[in-house]
């Protein structure tokens, strides 16, 4: 059992800043099982003692694990101090310290991102090692074959880097879903322009067992139950 400070339990929980807890202790506004909290400072086990903040329950959660539908233009990253992010995305009540987005998708890749504050989960899903597929859709330039189904499946290199084998299943004369374990800089386009093809349209629809809510607008997101979040580790593939 690991005990927490109450300011610390509370701004981790975005319901304010440590400054402003302080201040609602003061007022008497945050109390523990019934009890006034006195002081900022003060430990206790956020997981069996009931907080409140003007008589509302606080529900604490370690982590929390998001899901977005990341529309194009928007850069992959927690912070920039020229362009939107997809943290600028998410509504307040989900935007809390320490979220960054698990693995990136290109400023113009469209689809399935999964943001968190659990640096583990993250690891555990993008390491290769790990063996979670992720499957896209892809459009190109010309028409795909059989011919770039192989290649695919054999293993492509290009400019340095070896990929390792991919799925391909062709949807439409230059459609495709495309299956990958990695995550290199721009690999899917990489993979295509060493096949003679380039992308045009790109949108990850899953990771792991975890498909893209179809509900979800572009530009919209919704926290992931439990269970989707070890849908997210699976490492059944697709393709």
């Amino acid at each position: 059992m690991e005990l927490l400070r109450i300011d610390k339990i509370l701004s981790s929980q975005n319901i304010a800043s440590r400054k402003e807890i302080k201040s609602l202790i003061k007022q008497g506004r945050i109390k523990v099982n019934g009890q006034t909290v006195k002081k900022p400072e003060e430990k206790l086990d956020p997981y069996s003692c009931r907080i409140t903040v003007d008589d509302t329950v606080v529900l604490y959660k370690r982590f929390i694990y998001i899901m977005l539908n990341k529309p194009k233009g928007i850069l992959s990253a927690s912070r920039d101090s020229r362009e939107k992010t997809v943290l600028d995305l998410l509504p307040t009540e989900l935007n809390r310290h320490g979220l960054f987005p698990a693995g990136r998708l290109d400023r113009n890749t469209e689809g399935l991102l999964i943001i968190t504050d659990d640096g583990d989960f993250a690891h555990k899903m993008l390491a290769p090692k790990s063996h979670v597929y992720k499957l896209y859709e892809v459009t190109v330039d010309r028409a795909l074959s059989d011919e770039d189904i192989e290649a695919f499946k054999t293993g492509i290199s290009e400019g340095g880097d070896a990929f390792k084998p991919a799925g391909m299943r062709i949807t439409g004369e230059r459609t495709a879903l495309v299956e990958i374990c990695e995550g290199k800089f721009h690999q899917i386009k990489r993979m295509f322009h060493a096949v003679g093809a380039e992308v045009q349209e790109l949108k990850r629809i899953r990771v792991g067992e975890l498909s893209l809510d179809a509900d979800l607008p572009a530009g919209s997101s919704r926290e992931l139950m439990r269970d989707e979040v070890v849908l997210a580790l699976s490492r059944r593939r697709a393709l």
